[in-house]
């Protein structure tokens, strides 16, 4: 016979008396997720992406890249993208006060790539994140997601990135991403 489960929903509060154990604690409105700490290859890759996109985004001073960062939706919401690239939200603030957010990159392993696809992917997209890269660790691709247009479009060996405010495009070879690796 199937019983019932009662699952606690959590609040930012309770989230922040988690252990720093090496895991990465998130909340998606109230769920907790929990997943290992980063591996090497992932942590490389994810680095290496964050100073491409950095450097693109050099001319424009307004926008920001953070490896890791943090999309916030109070009382229940905190998810840790690999990468986030958002609006400034002004000298002094944190990420609570950060409302625009261009793109936000996960970095999948086998271990995350649940919770990158089926949970935090639609997430981003519904908090309005403008864009979402999947990076598959284990298969070397991309794969994005466009809020006008939800659907993953996978990239084998290049993808390309045209923030709408910026007026270029920002073209990402895959290949030298996992390169020595």
């Amino acid at each position: 016979m199937a019983m019932p489960v009662t699952v606690p929903s959590l609040t930012l509060d309770d989230l922040g008396r988690f252990p720093a154990d090496g895991n990465r604690y998130e909340l998606l409105v109230g769920m907790l997720l929990v997943s290992p700490g980063p591996a090497m290859r992932h942590q490389v890759v994810s680095q290496r992406l964050a100073a491409l996109l950095g450097e693109f985004l050099r001319p424009w001073p307004e926008y920001l890249v953070a490896s890791p960062g943090a999309v916030i939706r109070p009382p229940d919401t905190r998810l840790e993208p690999d990468i986030a690239v958002f609006q400034s939200p002004g000298p002094g603030r944190d990420w609570d006060a950060v409302t625009e957010y261009l793109l936000v990159v996960e970095t999948s392993s086998p271990s995350t790539m649940i919770y990158d696809r089926d949970f935090k992917r639609p997430a981003y997209l519904d908090f309005g994140v403008e864009e979402v890269w999947r990076v598959d660790v284990a298969a070397e691709t991309v794969r994005v997601s466009r809020r006008a247009a939800r659907a993953e479009l996978l990239h084998e060996t290049e993808v390309s990135w045209s923030p709408a405010r910026v007026g270029r495009s920002c073209r990402v070879p895959i290949a030298p991403l996992f390169e020595g690796l």
